[in-house]
């Protein structure tokens, strides 16, 4: 008799680094719940997998920034599949500019929502929904930045630390029902801020010589996702930029 298929929620998941995750799933033989905060449209790229993969999957709609949106998604994704998501990748962030002089309440409780929050919210709403030994997996998208922060991007950086830490001290929370996890990216998929020059020039300054690749990151989720024994971890897939310490971030680096 062959085993059910398993079911994946992945938040923010139908563009950029969220599908290449989402589609990597798909040929990993998952069923997908695909969150979107204002549409759950899947980009052209991960519709194609999402067709020759034959994948049963559904897209959810929900404002991170709305009260009781975690256990609203949740309630969603269980009443459409009857069951709940063995894994769950907390991918959904917000990225604004702010520094230390910029920095206000305002900033701090947006990026705290949705980076921190939400992601802490659904992992316990999950947790309870498990029991008699059954266990799912957590795999939370921080940043390498957290190792070796500087001043930009202040409130993103402080809501993934925070986002970082949570990792083990829920791992240990949830143990009986939940392996949590980590992904901490480097530089992956670049913005219209970036040039060709510029990404070549960062790519020469990581210890590797190499900056992560969208696949890259979705390889170390789907181990994290099967990795029974592993638990409170996070993997850095950055090419080493974690090893070293930059004075700003990235988009200002290496202009010329």
């Amino acid at each position: 008799m062959n085993d059910p298929v398993k079911l994946a929620l992945v938040t923010g998941g139908v563009r950029r680094l969220g599908a290449h995750i989402a589609g990597r799933l798909a040929k990993a033989g998952y069923a997908l719940a695909l969150h979107g905060h204002s549409d759950a449209v899947p980009e052209d790229g991960l519709a194609g997998i999402l067709k020759d993969c034959d994948t049963k999957w559904s897209g959810f709609v929900s404002d991170f920034g709305e009260e009781g949106a975690a256990d609203s998604l949740m309630d969603q994704i269980v009443q459409h599949f009857g069951r709940a998501p063995d894994l769950l990748v907390n991918n959904a962030s917000i990225f604004d500019y702010d520094d230390a002089g910029t920095i206000s309440v305002v900033t701090l409780e947006r990026h705290f929502q949705v980076n921190m929050m939400l992601p802490t919210l659904l992992t316990t709403a999950l947790s309870n929904l498990f029991s008699d030994g059954k266990r799912a997996s957590v795999v939370n998208i921080i940043d390498q930045r957290v190792r070796n922060p500087n001043g930009d991007q202040l409130s993103y950086t402080l809501s993934k630390q925070a986002l970082a830490a949570s990792v083990r001290t829920l791992a240990a929370a949830c143990a009986d029902r939940l392996r949590v996890n980590g992904v901490a990216p480097g530089l992956t998929i670049e913005t219209e801020d970036y040039t060709a020059g510029q990404m070549q020039r960062l790519t020469e300054l990581m210890p590797l010589e190499r900056l992560s690749s969208p696949d890259d990151i979705a390889d170390a989720v789907c181990y994290l996702a099967g990795a029974q024994s592993v638990t409170g971890q996070t993997i850095f897939v950055d090419g080493g930029a974690h090893l070293k310490s930059f004075e700003r971030d990235f988009m200002f680096m290496e202009q010329r």
